[in-house]
């Protein structure tokens, strides 16, 4: 690396030693260590308010027509310790950086200019607990096809009648697709809603007007103005001045900023709506985001539904092999309009949001028709190309660069505004490569950050023996679609790590900036739900293996020379399986309560009962939110509550054997997402690789001698007492205080077989408190230069054997300044090429020899294995599965 700067490139003001810089495409801390930042999205429930899942109908519509109501309470419950299990949790599966969920509708909900400050200071108290775990944030302006009330997530229901849209008649003209109203409103069955059928809105009229006023309004809307601006003006300030005030409330917070709140991700996935279209009168053919699955009208047919005309539709299906035409139907909307009624605008100004709206702009029909597109008595399309070209007709709409960047350019300064050292995301539409942005706006802090999915199993919600290049397809990589298909599980992880790798070369274009992968995950939900018994007679019940290959797939991807830094989509606390994440039939949550094993003391509920459960609004805990780090302990966390029921919220640790059983508990698949990796790297990252059968992580790096970390800058690592776990090899040098590569090591493949078997209640010698596993053990190195060693037992053998349940779990789970730790036995066989090494709770510091000026760089290669072998499978049966009905198959959660 180059020498890291002390002050900061934006601002030229000091920097803290906790500043994470953005420099030779990585982030790097002040000691000059490459760091990964790999994480989780918090959370896929935060799309909506609590107990409002987007399949109920009941008071959806009432509730936002009088300003909607709000978002406090997600993504965590901060009153009654269950935030601190799950982040404590997330924490222990590795994960150092959340990808934090906010809806513009969640700032803004009560109407415009109306800001939810409550709602605001309680993501401040959110944030401040998130920063107690020592997680990094990205903040994420989230939408999904607009808004709740247009069938996604994101914007308040306002802004639909704002644009001259009635949002009850969204379902009868088709115009999108909303979850409580599947199939129709007067019969709604939302059960049966097809797995992602509501990207296909991203195809219809609805949410291709709104996103089309939003970016290019003045363009191809001029008579759209709205209290004397245009539409874009009106709706891009009330976004951008929105977030501002968050990031104003973040700012004020005073503590947040730059150290734990990193930076900002700009809007989730944009879309392009009409701009750029080609032609009307056809299906897309170019736009990426649109899906063809169940009816799917052509623009021209949505035009002529929004004005209540009967239509008749192609029909499709996705299978295996792609989109496929399945027949016609015909959608008969009976007159009903699209279009607000003039009645809700007396002289123009709304009834109940105040707007006055420009008098050159009449509601109750077609704002296109209103400009010209298409003729409403005939059905004709004027003028197909309307969208393909600028204005002026000189030249074909470029999206991204005529209509993203600008908006992106405002927003940032606003956020910047706020928080001067913020880093900025850059998140272009999905799959797209990010336009040049000027260094005067990115100002050396800077950060590619994209979405990536395997498209296919996420649509197909099935694990596959083929797939294909979906990225290579899109930026015409082939002459024919034959050659993007890969058969075979081998061809198939080659072919996702290579899309990821051109997804990362495309930060190129900003600079030597770093690539985030924002979204990265697969659907649990697969097979029609065989892993949660639904098929076979319960078969196959706890049963993840085929989400374990697809999750490993596509995160191993993120591994090998990638080395890239990513979230994953998603951790929903309140998970069912009934209904997912609670939005539009999405399974994506890494956890979830209805997987947790049962046990004696808590009686777990049914998937509607516990739903029900987690609606409550639980009362004062005395549990405070404002806890100094050094005060949370497992101590005060059992002191919260020891008798709660509902497994989704527990807000004790004393539920849980070890970190192997509170890590594995309600996890799915969860060997393939907590992974080892290097966190802080002295050097560059070459090759990562971790074989999930062998439970064996190989890593490579590169050092160079200008890598050579600066000494002094970071904090100590956590001091530990005898009790703690720590394992130095004989040779290691007397000042482990130095910066170090630091490899997080997870519990789910390294623990000790005394935990595994207490955690499945096996019978064996573990019961017995033998003295070796508490004891420092070293096995003989095979030569000089590679030594290998044993973590030991986090108690002393003196005091094994008359442990108590509080004084075990105390040993396993503790606080200090870097956040909780889980400082539990791990059984390791480590080899180096070079250098000494630790071990300490989950971490491992490596030391190895920087070049020094003049002489070449070097590579070094750390290889860790689990000793005696990965952790097999729980047994079918065992004394304690038997008394507590099915714990053997959730145990080692596959």
């Amino acid at each position: 690396m180059p020498k890291v700067p002390t002050v900061s490139p934006a601002t030229g003001k000091p920097v803290s030693s906790q500043f994470i810089h953005t420099l030779e495409s990585s982030f790097v801390d002040s000691a000059g260590r490459t760091l990964l930042l790999r994480g989780v999205n918090l959370s896929g429930a935060d799309k909506a308010p609590l107990g409002c899942p987007s399949q109920i109908l009941d008071d959806f519509w009432e509730t936002a027509e009088s300003g909607g109501e709000s978002f406090v309470g997600r993504p965590l419950n901060l009153d009654d310790g269950s935030a601190d299990v799950h982040l404590a949790r997330l924490k222990g599966w590795g994960f150092n950086m959340l990808r934090y969920v906010v809806t513009w509708e969640a700032l803004e909900h009560a109407g415009p200019g109306k800001y939810d400050y409550e709602f605001m200071d309680y993501t401040v108290r959110v944030l401040r607990k998130c920063k107690e775990f020592g997680f990094k944030i990205l903040m994420d302006p989230h939408q999904d096809t607009w808004s709740r009330f247009s069938g996604g997530s994101g914007a308040p229901y306002w802004t639909l009648p704002a644009c001259g849209i009635e949002p009850r008649n969204i379902t009868p003209t088709q115009a999108a697709i909303i979850h409580c109203e599947y199939p129709n409103a007067s019969n709604p069955n939302p059960a049966e809603m097809p797995a992602m059928i509501w990207s296909t809105n991203y195809g219809r009229l609805a949410i291709q007007t709104l996103f089309t006023l939003f970016f290019a309004g003045n363009d191809f809307a001029p008579k759209c103005v709205i209290d004397g601006v245009n539409i874009q003006d009106y709706l891009q300030s009330h976004y951008i001045k929105a977030f501002g005030k968050l990031a104003d409330r973040i700012r004020d917070a005073g503590d947040l900023m730059d150290d734990c709140v990193l930076g900002w991700d700009s809007l989730n996935e944009p879309f392009e709506g009409f701009c750029g279209y080609p032609d009307l009168n056809a299906y897309p053919s170019e736009q990426t985001s649109t899906l063809k699955k169940g009816t799917f009208p052509t623009p021209a047919q949505s035009l002529r539904l929004g004005m209540g005309q009967a239509q008749t539709l192609d029909t499709w299906t996705f299978g295996a092999f792609g989109p496929k035409k399945s027949g016609r139907t015909t959608v008969d909307p009976k007159g009903v309009r699209l279009w607000l009624d003039p009645a809700a605008e007396p002289d123009g100004v709304h009834s109940t949001w105040g707007w006055k709206r420009d008098a050159g702009w009449k509601v109750g029909s077609c704002l296109w028709a209103l400009h010209g597109v298409w003729d409403v008595e005939t059905g004709y399309v004027i003028t197909p190309d309307y969208f393909k070209y600028n204005p002026e007709g000189d030249r074909d709409v470029c999206f991204i660069e005529d209509y993203w960047r600008p908006h992106w350019q405002a927003f940032a300064a606003r956020i910047r505004h706020s928080q001067p050292e913020a880093i900025l995301f850059v998140a272009p539409p999905v799959f797209a490569q990010p336009p040049p942005i000027d260094e005067s706006d990115l100002k050396g802090r800077g950060c590619l950050s994209t979405h990536y999915y395997d498209g296919l199993t996420l649509i197909t919600r099935h694990w596959h023996w083929f797939n294909a290049d979906a990225l290579g397809l899109l930026r015409g990589k082939y002459s024919s679609n034959f050659p993007a298909v890969k058969f075979g599980e081998r061809a198939i992880r080659q072919s996702i790590q290579e899309q990821l790798g051109v997804l990362k070369d495309d930060a190129k274009i900003l600079g030597a900036y770093p690539t985030i992968i924002g979204e990265i995950g697969i659907p649990y939900d697969m097979d029609d739900k065989k892993s949660y018994g639904w098929t076979d007679n319960g078969k196959h019940k706890g049963d993840y293996t085929n989400q374990q290959k697809a999750m490993d797939a596509s995160l191993n991807a993120a591994d090998g020379p990638n080395s890239l830094n990513y979230t994953i989509w998603t951790y929903v606390p309140d998970h069912t399986h009934t209904w997912g994440d609670g939005w539009n039939l999405e399974d994506l949550s890494l956890w979830s309560p209805d997987d947790m094993r049962d046990r004696p003391d808590v009686c777990m509920q049914n998937n509607d009962a516990s739903s029900a459960l987690l609606l409550k609004r639980p009362g004062p805990n005395p549990m405070s939110t404002s806890a100094a780090t050094s005060t949370l302990s497992l101590a005060t966390l059992g002191n919260a509550a020891s008798t709660d029921h509902d497994p989704s919220s527990r807000t004790s640790l004393s539920h849980w054997e070890n970190a192997y059983d509170f890590l594995t508990d309600g996890a799915r698949a969860v060997k393939a997402f907590a992974r080892p990796y290097p966190a802080a790297v002295v050097g560059v990252p070459k090759d990562i690789n971790f074989d999930i059968a062998k439970a064996e992580f190989k890593f490579t790096v590169r050092v160079r001698p200008e890598d050579a970390p600066v000494s002094g800058i970071l904090p100590p690592p956590i001091s530990r007492t005898s009790s703690e776990s720590s394992t130095l090899v004989e040779d290691a040098p007397e000042k482990t205080d130095e910066p170090a590569t630091e490899i997080f090591l997870p519990v789910v493949h390294y623990a000790s077989n005394k935990q595994v078997a207490r955690c499945r209640g096996e019978q064996t010698d573990a019961d017995e408190a033998s003295v070796s596993e508490y004891e420092d053990s070293s096995a003989p190195s095979t030569n000089r230069s590679t030594p290998y060693g044993t973590v030991r037992g986090s108690v002393p053998p003196a005091i094994a054997s008359t442990l108590d349940c509080s004084t075990l779990q105390a040993a396993w789970y503790t606080s200090g300044a870097g956040g909780p730790t889980f400082t539990t036995p791990l059984s390791l066989d480590v080899e180096v090429s070079a250098g000494r090494w630790t071990v300490e709770g989950q971490t491992l510091r490596w030391w190895y020899p920087v070049p020094s000026k003049g002489e070449p760089e070097q590579e070094y290669t750390i290889t860790v294995r689990r000793a005696g072998g990965a952790i097999k499978e729980a047994a079918e049966t065992s004394v304690w599965s038997n008394f507590c009905g099915t714990l053997s198959r959730f145990c080692s959660s596959e």
